[in-house]
């Protein structure tokens, strides 16, 4: 941040985007899937929230990095502004229900999002504006159950494997969850067309506290067919729980200049 981006992503994306309902940290000492999709689909989620975050995107012809600041309130409104470069501040995108408008501060314009334009890239990162609308939990609109517990990679992680459930909006044919075992913190998410071809892998680091949680500072999403591409994205600051009015999440706030 659910759907995250369509299904998870979304949820890590979300944290700038769509948060949830507040979640605990503590972990149960009995190995149980539902608490462990649970505790991560509300790890990154909050009545509101209010966060920076630099996120850094890197393609075959460019590399770009941006500044940014984001509010959040309930699951249906996100507000996200560019602070830095420069040149691209105060371009800005408006999530209200499942409506996204993009504001362009060098002609001064507001462009409201075409349903055929939603798989386009998000601010020319590697996620998509479907990524930010899209609401889903993994319990709920997945069949779970846990593929894998012990070692790997010098240390101990539960897997669960997800197939959507037949009624379930979501475009996945498959995602494979890796968590941490002592404290079922996400490690990866990998995301499976309907042909249960991979597609793209999020991946989380820089484990530190932000907004009174532990959680993962930096995230990372890379596609598959394009492993040397990636967007990243690093918290600096997040608060969680915070007072932010209704007007914030207008078209008359998100063509404000700072």
């Amino acid at each position: 941040m659910r759907h995250h981006l369509a299904g998870l992503a979304a949820v890590w994306l979300v944290v700038l985007l769509a948060p949830g309902s507040a979640s605990g940290e503590a972990a149960a000492p009995v190995l149980d899937a539902k608490a462990i999709l649970d505790h991560v689909d509300d790890l990154f989620r909050g009545k509101s929230s209010r966060g920076t975050f630099t996120m850094k995107v890197v393609t075959q012809h460019y590399t770009r990095e941006m500044t940014l600041e984001a509010w959040s309130k309930g699951e249906e409104y996100s507000l996200v502004r560019i602070l830095l470069p420069e040149k691209e501040k105060n371009t800005a995108t408006l999530k209200a229900e499942n409506n996204i408008w993009n504001y362009l501060p060098k002609v001064n314009r507001v462009i409201k999002v075409p349903s055929s334009m939603m798989g386009g890239s998000w601010m020319g990162s590697h996620f998509t504006n479907d990524d930010l609308v899209k609401e889903s939990r993994m319990a709920t609109d997945f069949t779970y159950d846990i593929s894998f517990h012990g070692e790997r990679g010098g240390q101990n992680v539960i897997e669960l494997t997800l197939v959507p459930n037949p009624d379930a909006a979501v475009v996945w044919g498959k995602i494979i969850a890796v968590v941490r075992d002592d404290n079922w913190l996400p490690v990866s998410v990998e995301y499976y067309d309907e042909d249960l071809v991979k597609t793209r892998t999020m991946t989380f680091s820089d484990v530190r506290p932000l907004g009174g949680r532990t959680i993962p500072a930096a995230m990372r999403m890379t596609p598959a067919d394009k492993p040397q591409e990636y967007t990243e994205v690093v918290y600096q600051h997040l608060e969680f729980d915070v007072e932010l009015s209704d007007g914030l999440f207008s078209l008359r706030s998100l063509q404000q200049q700072k």
